[in-house]
């Protein structure tokens, strides 16, 4: 099993950046991959920006040039940080980590971006 937690989000005005921690509870290099996703009121999740073990990375589209996803193997943790954020960027961001063909998820932080 993985368990995951998640910190980082809060209140923050458009034009400005977060940066998001997911902290877990095994060592990261053993997981395939690890992702952020999010969730908006009345939308579905989405996914926002992934990392495999290999250290491959890939991006929303509505991300690219402004969100940066990485990770610290040595402190079992993967980070978002998030520039230039606008208010459709406002949402409950999850974790996840794929490990032996399981999904584990974390239970979010909520990123709320004002105009």
């Amino acid at each position: 099993q993985v368990q995951l937690v998640e910190s980082g989000g809060g209140l923050v005005q458009a034009g400005g950046s977060l940066r998001l921690s997911c902290a877990a509870s095994r060592s990261i290099l053993a997981i395939s991959v690890m992702a952020w996703y999010r969730e908006a009121p009345g939308k579905q999740r989405e996914l926002v920006a992934s990392i495999t073990n290999g250290g491959t990375t890939n991006q929303a589209d509505s991300v690219k040039g402004r969100f940066t996803i990485s990770r610290d193997n040595a402190k079992n943790t993967i980070y978002l940080q998030m520039d230039f954020l606008k208010p459709e960027d406002t949402a409950v961001y999850y974790c996840k980590a794929r490990y032996f063909d399981i999904n584990y998820w974390g239970k979010g932080t909520l990123v709320t971006v004002s105009s």
